[in-house]
C-alpha cells in the first residue's frame, strides 16, 4: 500500500519520525524533511556550550504499551534513567508540597491563613458566586476565594496570558472535576504510595539520559539506516494536489540545494494543520483557509541559567504562583539527568509562556537573561551575583489554543482533507491542533502507518487520553476527544470578512469565495 513514490513526512518531532519508523518496519518508502537544523520538535535536546536543555520538560511515562515498547526499540535500557517524581509549588516565599500534602501547607499558611481559607470556603458553599460561567467563578465556588488565588488563578493566568474570567469554566469542570476540597484534604493527610493510576501522583519515570532528544536523533539514525531519508533545514512550501483525482501528488520543499519538488503517494503532516493548509496548491476554498487563519497558538520561551550546584533542588519543576514576577514554572535540568548539567554547576531553567511578537518574545536574548536573573534572585531562589551564564530558547507554537470556534475550525479543516485529499493524514500535536502528550501523539502517527501500508482504517482522530491518566479529556468518555485537556478561551472577533461569508452560507447555503483576516 506504500506505492510507487513512497510517503513524505512533514517534520521530524514524536509523530514525524515515529510514523516514518513504523512505515519502514512495513517496508514502505519514506522521506522526512524538518524545516529546522535538529530532529525532535517541542521534544528536542537542545545544546549550548555543553549544556543540554530539555524544552517544556518530558517524562517518559505511558499507559501506551506500543508506545513504552518503541522507546526501548530505539534507546536500550542502559541509556534510561529511572528518576524520582517531584515538583512543589512557590507562592510567597514558601514552597507547597505538590501534591498537597496537608502538614506542609498548614506550616506554609500558617493557623490564622488556614483558618481563613476554611472560612473563605465555608461561605463560597454558602454563598457561590453568582456567575460560575468561568473559571474564576467554577473554581472559587468550589475551593473558596483564598484556596483559589493561592492554588489556581495566577499560574493558570501566566500560562494562557488572560484573565482567569476570560476562561470557560467547562475546562475546570473537566481538569478538576473528581478533585474537591474534601478530596484534596483526605489525600493529603493519606497518601497512596507507589500510585501510577493518575499521572500526577508517579513517583518515578523513566527519562533518556541526554534528554528527549537523544530518543528521536537516534529514531532519525534508525530511519537512516533502514533506508528512509531525513533532511532538516528543509521547509515545506506546497503540497500539490490534483482535484480531479482528490489525491495529493507531490510537494515542494526548500532545502540547502534550493527548491524542488517530490512526487509522493501519500504524505504525513505534523506541521501545524494551519500552515498545512496554506500549502496547498491549488489553494482549498475560503472557508477552509478561514478555519485555519483562525487556529491560534500559545509560544514558549525558556531562559536557562548556569548556578553553582549549592543551588539546585530536587524538583524536576517548580509552579510559580507568585504574582510579583512573570516566569511561570522553573527547571531544574540536573535533577532530570545530571548528564544535562557540568560538575559543580547545575542550570535552572525559567519558562515564560508567551505569543510570537509580544514584548516578551521580541526582547533581546541579553536583557531576557539579564531579567530571569533577577526574578530568580528575587524568589530567593539564588543568592545575588551567583549566575554564571544564560541562554535564551524559543519555542513558538508549543501549545495548541482551545478557543470558542478551534473545534469547528478543526471540523473544517479534518472534513476537507479527508474528502479532497485523503493521502493526506494529519499526525501529532500541531498536526492535530491537539494539546495530546508525546506518546499519545507517537500513536497518532503508529495508526496512521499501519492505514498507509496495510489499508486499515483507524480513526486517528479518537485517539484520546484515559480518563484517569494526565489530566482528564474535555468531552468526557462519550464525547469527542480533544486530547490532553486546555481550557476553552474567548476567541477574538471574527474578520468582517468571515461574519458576511458566514451568514451567507447560513442564508444561501453558498460557500464563501474570499479569504478572510490573518490568523492572530
Amino acid at each position: 500500500m506504500g506505492g510507487e513514490h513512497g510517503t513524505v513526512v512533514i517534520g521530524a518531532g514524536p509523530a514525524g519520525l515515529t510514523a516514518a519508523y513504523e512505515l519502514l518496519r512495513r517496508g514502505c518508502a519514506v522521506r522526512v524533511f524538518e524545516a529546522d537544523e535538529v530532529v525532535g520538535g517541542i521534544s528536542r535536546t537542545v545544546e549550548r556550550d555543553g549544556w543540554r536543555f530539555d524544552i517544556g520538560g518530558h517524562r517518559f511515562f505511558t499507559k501506551v504499551s506500543r508506545v513504552e515498547d518503541f522507546w526501548h526499540e530505539i534507546l536500550p535500557d542502559e541509556d534510561f534513567l529511572l528518576r524520582p517524581r517531584m515538583s512543589r509549588i512557590y507562592y510567597r516565599g514558601a514552597l507547597y508540597d505538590y501534591p498537597l500534602n496537608a502538614g506542609n501547607a498548614l506550616r506554609n499558611l500558617g493557623l490564622w491563613e488556614a483558618a481563613r481559607c476554611m472560612g473563605s470556603y465555608a461561605r463560597a458553599r454558602l454563598r457561590p458566586p453568582a456567575d460560575q460561567s468561568h473559571f474564576e467563578g467554577w473554581v472559587s465556588a468550589r475551593f473558596g476565594w483564598r484556596l483559589y488565588s493561592i492554588f489556581f488563578k495566577t499560574y493558570t493566568e501566566k500560562v494562557w496570558g488572560m484573565p482567569a474570567d476570560q476562561l470557560q469554566a467547562d475546562w475546570a469542570a473537566q481538569r478538576i472535576k473528581n478533585l474537591s476540597l474534601a478530596t484534596a484534604v483526605r489525600n493529603a493527610v493519606l497518601p497512596r504510595r507507589h500510585r501510577t493510576d493518575v499521572t500526577s501522583l508517579i513517583e518515578e519515570f523513566q527519562y533518556p539520559r541526554l534528554g528527549p532528544g537523544m530518543m528521536w536523533e537516534r529514531c532519525a539514525e534508525e530511519v537512516r539506516r533502514r533506508g528512509g531519508t531525513v533532511e532538516t533545514g528543509s521547509c515545506l512550501t506546497a503540497v500539490h494536489r490534483d482535484p480531479q483525482r482528490r489525491r495529493a501528488v507531490a510537494v515542494t520543499v526548500d532545502g540547502a540545494g534550493g527548491q524542488r519538488t517530490e512526487p509522493a503517494d501519500h504524505v504525513v503532516s505534523s506541521m501545524p494543520i494551519s500552515e498545512l493548509v496554506g500549502a496547498l496548491r491549488p489553494a482549498p476554498p475560503a472557508e477552509v483557509r478561514a478555519a485555519a487563519e483562525d487556529l491560534r497558538y500559545r509560544d514558549f520561551l525558556t531562559v536557562a541559567l548556569v548556578v553553582p550546584a549549592e543551588f539546585s533542588f530536587p524538583d524536576n519543576w517548580i509552579y510559580v504562583h507568585d504574582p510579583d514576577v512573570r516566569v511561570g514554572r522553573i527547571q531544574n535540568f540536573g535533577s532530570w539527568s545530571p548528564y544535562l548539567v557540568k560538575d559543580g554547576r547545575t542550570c535552572l531553567g525559567l519558562e515564560y509562556f508567551v505569543s510570537v511578537d509580544d514584548e516578551t518574545w521580541r526582547t533581546p536574548d541579553a536583557d531576557l537573561i539579564v531579567a530571569a536573573t533577577r526574578e530568580l534572585e528575587k524568589l530567593g531562589l539564588v543568592r545575588p551575583g551567583v549566575v554564571e551564564a544564560g541562554y535564551v530558547v524559543r519555542m513558538p507554537k508549543a501549545y495548541p489554543v482551545y478557543d470558542e470556534r478551534y473545534q469547528r475550525n478543526v471540523d473544517v479543516i479534518r472534513e476537507w482533507l479527508a474528502r479532497e485529499v485523503p493521502n493526506v493524514y494529519p499526525v501529532g500535536r500541531n498536526g492535530m491542533h491537539r494539546y495530546n502528550n508525546q506518546d499519545h501523539s507517537m500513536l497518532t502517527a503508529m495508526l496512521t502507518a499501519e492505514n498507509i501500508a496495510h489499508g486499515t482504517d483507524h480513526d486517528v482522530w479518537s485517539v484520546n487520553v484515559e480518563q484517569d491518566y494526565h489530566e482528564e479529556t474535555g468531552r468526557g468518555a462519550g464525547g469527542r476527544g480533544t486530547g490532553r485537556d486546555a481550557p476553552l478561551m474567548p476567541a477574538p472577533p471574527l474578520p468582517a470578512a468571515t461574519v458576511v461569508a458566514g451568514a451567507a452560507r447560513d442564508v444561501g447555503g453558498g460557500r464563501a469565495t474570499r479569504p478572510t483576516g490573518l490568523r492572530p
